[in-house]
């Protein structure tokens, strides 16, 4: 699933990608857990930053995660359309600056 030559993609949908590979593999759900940040550098095909830190929390048939991503540093604030859009899923806001690489 290397990035490498293909289309850069976004960070949903490269997560997505490591979701659905790790619902198919279990040996590779083990090592996304264990090692989650050499799994990213491999599939990006791009060393990460040495201070950043990469968690996984699996779900439970109980227990549901809520990410709440960084605030993004604008300088001016977000139209009330803007902010609809990225609440709704829709357009983009670069958190760590992930247009899959940094």
């Amino acid at each position: 699933m290397s990035n490498q030559t293909s289309q850069p993609q976004s960070r949903h949908e490269f997560e997505s990608n490591l979701i659905a590979k790790a619902w198919k593999d279990e040996a590779f759900k083990q090592e996304l857990i264990e090692n989650t940040k050499a799994v990213y550098e491999r599939e990006l095909g791009q060393q990460l930053p040495e201070n950043l830190k990469i968690r996984v929390m699996e779900e439970t048939s109980d227990t549901l995660y809520l990410t709440l991503p960084k605030t993004p540093q604008v300088s001016e604030e977000l139209s009330e359309e803007a902010l609809e859009a990225v609440a709704g899923g829709r357009g983009h806001v670069v958190t760590p600056s992930f247009l899959v690489g940094w």
